[in-house]
């Protein structure tokens, strides 16, 4: 041991590392590499440069987290991510690692991400001379017959040296004498037992006992060596040794079979008599006590039974030897080999690894994006070994091998999209080929993560308001709203209002848009006189990187109050005041036409619908005014008694629910025929002057009123009908009405008949509760209509 530690330590002074590239395999993300390091070798020792050898870009190392895929055990090695070298992480002793076998080889899996790779590395550990060959025990005592004959083989106890190769033990020496030689059998593994050869007869009578010292040597350099003494003690009589009827004993024996199965059962003679021809069987000196907890042999008929649990994936042979002995005085044996075969049955289920696996996946990655690296194994062998991987649920996912066949890639195998399906539960099945066959299932969830895939919807496409003038400004008339199918910011909307130069999008400047909620509202009070509708968009982004957005028109409709009073437009004198005088002759007959007031409202349906009616007059009996035309006649024919000047005050007021009003005052003087006839021609030319301009006024002002509320009747017709069936109705012409400045349209939806009536309206017409103040509901003309006073 002082020895060992003295060269160890050299060996630690003087480390180095073998590195070998055997070879390296490429295909897809996939290759092999080989290195060799000695044992002992201290902590931190540079085993090679990965990177370099597979020309892997150091830069890309960290970022791509490269590294080794640990196991249940410490790791015997790590990988820097900054230059790519391997480095032992602690000293390794070869025979506490791999015992005896050899090559001694440590297979490392490192892995690569962003694109996956993955490497492995295979690393030899090379044996060094740090045991020396030890004998179990300092002195061996042989009893041999003096009738032994020259060539007898007698059994020694090997030696053992835990170094393998050229560091075990090559040769056995004996001690200089004149009876013995060293004879060596290899068994293969570094087994060598040395066998004492009997070369001269022995005398006991000469030499009762002879001291003998055997020395193993190993093969290193310098070499290591171990002694035993042997005492051979010369026997008398019994002179013949036992003899096995085979020369090699085999058996085959499936695994798991019960204990106390007979493997085989061996047998051996012996020609001598009595005693000295009974034999017992035993197992040889040298079988490993792991063997002898494995199988056991009956002493007097040589079965070899099983005694404990027989595991082809721990040991596929067992070899040792069996004995007979005599029961002579000095009982005589004989050695001989069993090979005991084990024959694998399908016991083990396939064991499923995941080395690396991403939680979730963007919902627009690409076909045959890896989700999950996952490693298969079976420690049965054979068929019952050979795996077969599947994906249990229908999803879209994938399984892809790789070249070695026990690593598998999940992939997409279609397009994802959170907004269907947002978790996926991915079912790995492997099962072996075995009878029967053993499977092994392994679930993983798969979380879709979402991208700004949508666009935010509106509730409805266009909007449509409607607004009633003189609105408060800075109050929130309407609100707009929109939906994202996409999660978190990707769905977190916020509004604002398109603004342009364009002549019908000026309005939208006197708008406002709560960014959050879509409430919106007016900077300013419309007037429905100026302005009977408008139109301007909304356009909804969401906060996605890079956002999405979409817009929406929303048509604002402007509903009439009664705001304006009546003007009258005649009579009208010349300051301003509205007053007149009308001569008569007094010889008209009754349905005389006097005069006509005119007057105008700007508002529209009831609240312009003007009615005339006599607020004051001198003679109830003489005149007669039209509620509707606003023509003032007479009612009979005068006479002598009736004054000659009366005075009519006329009350002109709209229909609104606050009625406005306008009064006018017509002074009709009564003159004889020729005075009427010489003051009418002087007049005329004057009345004909101002009506003229008075007409010429009225027709602009009618003009300008019809053509803006037709325009505004057509849009409001067109947008009914686009938005929904429901609405769609049949226009009639309506007739039934009179006056000289009224406009309307009718249209039918269900029961009911709807007017959207210009000042004037039909006299049948009927105004529907709750209705807004220009549209009314006409009565069924299959009833009696009742004129309206």
């Amino acid at each position: 041991m002082e020895q060992r530690g003295g060269k160890a330590s050299t060996a630690q002074r003087r480390w180095f590392a073998f590195v070998v590239v055997l070879d390296v395999l490429w295909s897809g993300a996939f290759a092999q590499i080989r290195y060799s390091i000695s044992e002992d070798v201290r902590e931190g020792t540079v085993v090679g440069n990965i990177a370099k050898d597979l020309g892997l870009d150091k830069s890309a190392l960290k970022e791509r987290r490269y590294r080794i895929v640990a196991g249940s055990t410490e790791p015997l090695f790590q990988v820097n991510q900054n230059d790519g070298i391997l480095y032992l992480k602690r000293s390794i002793d070869r025979e506490e690692v791999c015992e005896r076998s050899s090559p001694c080889l440590i297979n490392l899996k490192t892995v690569l991400e962003n694109p996956l790779e993955i490497h492995y590395v295979a690393v030899e550990i090379l044996d060094i001379n740090d045991h020396a060959p030890v004998f179990p025990e300092k002195e061996k005592r042989l009893e041999i017959s003096e009738s032994a004959l020259p060539g007898a083989r007698f059994q020694l106890q090997a030696a053992r040296d835990p170094d393998v190769g050229q560091f075990s033990i090559q040769q056995y020496r004996l001690s200089h004498n004149d009876h013995f030689r060293v004879e060596v059998k290899d068994r293969g593994e570094d087994r060598k037992v040395p066998y004492l050869v009997l070369q001269r007869q022995l005398d006991r009578e000469t030499a009762g006992n002879h001291k003998l010292r055997l020395t193993a040597i190993d093969g290193g350099k310098p070499a290591k060596s171990g002694d035993i003494d042997i005492i051979v003690n010369v026997l008398d009589v019994n002179d013949n040794s036992p003899v096995f009827t085979k020369e090699v004993y085999s058996a085959s024996l499936k695994e798991n079979v019960p204990i106390g199965t007979v493997v085989i059962q061996v047998n051996a003679t012996d020609l001598d008599q009595g005693a000295n021809s009974e034999i017992m069987y035993s197992f040889g000196k040298e079988v490993d006590s792991k063997i002898m907890d494995l199988f056991g042999i009956e002493e007097d008929t040589g079965e070899i039974k099983v005694t404990g649990q027989i595991d082809f994936e721990k040991s596929k042979t067992y070899e040792f030897d069996i004995q007979a002995s005599d029961k002579g005085p000095v009982p005589l044996t004989t050695d001989k080999s069993v090979v005991i075969t084990v024959i694998d049955v399908n016991d083990n289920a396939p064991e499923i690894e995941v080395t690396s696996f991403s939680s979730s996946v963007e919902e627009d990655s690409k076909i045959a994006t890896t989700v999950a690296l996952i490693s298969v194994s079976d420690f049965d062998s054979g068929i019952n070994g050979k795996v077969i991987c599947t994906i249990k649920q229908d999803v879209p996912f994938t399984l892809s091998p790789s070249l070695q066949g026990s690593m598998y890639a999940i992939v997409t195998s279609s397009q994802l999209d959170r907004e269907v399906i947002s978790q996926y539960e991915v079912t790995i099945i492997a099962k072996d080929s075995g009878q029967p066959s053993y499977l092994t299932e392994k679930t993983i969830t798969v979380g879709v993560s979402d991208v700004n895939d949508n666009s935010p919807e509106f509730f409805s496409s266009p909007y449509t308001f409607y607004i009633t003038e003189n609105n408060m400004p800075g109050v929130t008339m309407f609100s707009v709203k929109a939906s994202d199918r996409d999660d978190r910011d990707n769905a977190l909307i916020s509004y604002h209002i398109l603004r342009d130069a364009n002549e019908n999008n000026k309005l939208s400047s006197f708008l406002n848009i709560n960014s959050e909620t879509g409430d919106i509202l007016a900077l300013k009070s419309f007037d429905f006189e100026t302005l009977k509708t408008f139109q301007f968009q909304v356009v909804a982004t969401d906060s996605g990187s890079p956002s999405l957005s979409s817009n929406v028109t929303v048509n604002v409709f402007i509903l009439d109050q009664n705001d304006n009073a009546p003007v009258i437009l005649y009579p009208v004198r010349s300051n301003g005041s509205a007053e007149g005088v009308e001569e008569i002759p007094r010889n008209v007959n009754a349905g005389h036409l006097v005069t006509k007031v005119r007057a105008y409202d700007a508002d529209i349906g009831y609240n312009g619908w003007l009615l005339f009616s006599l607020q004051e007059v001198t003679d109830h009996s003489l005149f007669g005014l039209d509620r509707y035309t606003g023509q003032i006649r007479t009612l009979r024919s005068f006479t002598d008694t009736d004054e000659a000047e009366h005075k009519l005050v006329i009350l002109v007021k709209d229909n609104g629910n606050v009625s406005l009003s306008a009064t006018a005052i017509v002074t009709v003087k009564v003159v004889e025929p020729k005075e009427a006839f010489a003051a009418s021609d002087v007049k005329s030319a004057a009345k004909d002057d101002e009506d003229n301009n008075v007409t010429f006024y009225l027709m602009i002002t009618l003009g300008s009123v019809s053509m803006l509320f037709l325009i505004s009747i057509i849009v409001l017709i067109a947008m009914q009908c686009s938005k929904s069936p429901d609405y769609t109705s049949k226009y009639l012409q309506e007739t039934n009405y009179d006056g000289t400045l009224c406009h309307s349209i009718q249209y039918r939806s269900g029961d009911k008949r709807y007017m959207l009536v210009g000042p004037r309206m039909s006299i049948g017409s009927t105004i529907v509760p709750g209705s807004h103040a220009n549209t009314l509901v006409l009565p069924d003309r299959r009833r009696t209509s009742e004129e309206m006073y």
